[in-house]
């Protein structure tokens, strides 16, 4: 064998050595980098769903329920609340909920599965304040809720009122009856 032969197959071996222990180093490196995009097992739960009971919740009581850092509100509305649905409508900015959120099962006059329960993110969409659950019905006002920040008004079902700040109705989170009594906020099921 020449000296340059050897020379040679030194030389392809380190290169080669060199590629080998290089491409083990970035892929030591880009792992922890990768793992990072993942959620924390802190995060994840902090975006579960949560099951909420309101097996003892009476017409025209109001329940606060944490989901994802914000007050999700279950609102058993009586026959009165029910009533004034319809009649408050030519007040409202957007009482077919076109420009707002909830899932589809909840686009209807009640948005909710049953017309009996309001399920609702309570913060105010103009500026994130949590408004005053306002269940009793007055000449001013048909009931619902109230922004005492900056004065806005949302009916029995979230809806907003005309010429108030809040540029949109309230949220409907997705959620479904486990059972008559239980009910799952943050997932959407068969409703």
């Amino acid at each position: 064998m020449s000296s340059d032969s050897v020379d040679n197959n030194r030389r392809r071996f380190l290169t080669a050595a060199t590629v080998v222990v290089g491409a083990v180093g970035t892929v030591a490196a880009a792992v922890p980098f990768v793992m990072s995009w993942s959620p924390s097992a802190r995060a994840k739960a902090a975006g579960a769903p949560v099951k909420a009971d309101i097996s003892k919740l009476q017409p025209g009581q109001q329940i606060i329920v944490p989901w994802r850092g914000k007050p999700v509100w279950v609102v058993r509305r009586d026959a009165k609340a029910l009533a004034t649905l319809s009649k408050v409508v030519g007040d409202l900015r957007d009482p077919e909920s076109e420009d707002s959120i909830q899932p589809k099962y909840a686009e209807n006059e009640y948005r909710s599965i049953k017309p009996e329960y309001l399920i609702m993110v309570g913060i105010c969409t103009h500026l994130g304040c949590s408004p005053l659950y306002q269940p009793t019905i007055t000449a001013d006002f048909q009931g619902g809720f109230f922004c005492p920040c900056h004065g806005s008004k949302f009916d029995f079902a979230g809806r907003v009122y005309t010429g108030v700040p809040a540029p949109t109705n309230m949220t409907i989170p997705p959620y479904y009856f486990i059972n008559d009594g239980l009910i799952l906020i943050g997932e959407d099921g068969v409703a």
